[in-house]
């Protein structure tokens, strides 16, 4: 990985391009140990100047995979968004799709990401998960609400060809199309109630009701990596 990153930016940087922003992500990279993250992120401090100056975002994923040790080489080398996903905020679902976090982490984690003075957090959900009602995704969107994340992303249950709820689903209850409707209205509704307004959109194969996975944020703090690629308004130099 680091060859590919020495190759790939001084073909860039021989071309005149610059670095807009960073955005690592996965999976969940923050699964990886402390000492190989900040290695990475000493790495990439020292090829891309001025990096902390820059819109730069890590997938800090499922809760369950974050610490304060974590957080804090996050931020030392210059972080300055992330994306805690907790999905929902009914831990009877987050049991029934194999997730190892409660909702009480989520809300523990977020606050000492908060602690350690990140000024963009990003929240994830996913409407449509088996066995989740309407009032459900409100009680999700109640509880996100007291937590007050800069951007929150609504998604659409897609069901992955090789997922473990596609080769299981029949022993799952999902919305039907006008419970996925309203969810989404309820998500909505909600986004505009906190003052959020939508700056991108998605859809993604195998999605429920073809519906549309919306990203949200306050007014200033729109993620721009998210805007550019949606507008193909740059290249994405891509390593992995």
């Amino acid at each position: 990985l680091y060859q590919e990153m020495d190759r790939m930016l001084e073909r860039a940087y021989d071309k005149g391009d610059h670095i807009r922003n960073v955005y690592i992500w996965g999976g969940t990279p923050t699964s990886i140990p402390s000492d190989s993250r900040a290695r990475l992120l000493e790495k990439l401090g020292s090829l891309i100047p001025g990096l902390p100056h820059l819109e730069f975002t890590v997938e800090a994923g499922r809760p369950d995979c974050l610490d304060a040790q974590k957080l804090q080489i996050l931020r030392k080398y210059g972080v300055n968004r992330i994306s805690i996903n907790p999905q929902t905020m009914n831990d009877e679902t987050l049991k029934r799709i194999g997730r190892f976090h409660s909702s009480q982490e989520t809300i523990d984690i977020f606050h000492l990401a908060r602690s350690y003075g990140f000024p963009v957090i990003n929240m994830d959900i996913i409407i449509g998960l088996p066995g989740e009602s309407p009032a459900m995704v409100e009680h999700t969107l109640d509880e996100i609400e007291k937590l007050r994340p800069e951007n929150l992303t609504v998604h659409t249950l897609a069901i992955k060809r090789a997922s473990r709820l596609k080769n299981q689903l029949e022993q799952y209850v999902l919305p039907n199309q006008e419970e996925a409707e309203q969810m989404l209205m309820i998500s909505q509704e909600w986004a505009a109630h906190m003052g959020m307004v939508p700056y991108y959109l998605y859809r993604q194969k195998y999605m429920m009701g073809n519906l549309e996975n919306i990203g949200y944020c306050y007014p200033g703090k729109e993620c721009a990596y998210n805007i550019q690629i949606m507008e193909e308004s740059c290249s994405i130099l891509a390593l992995g």
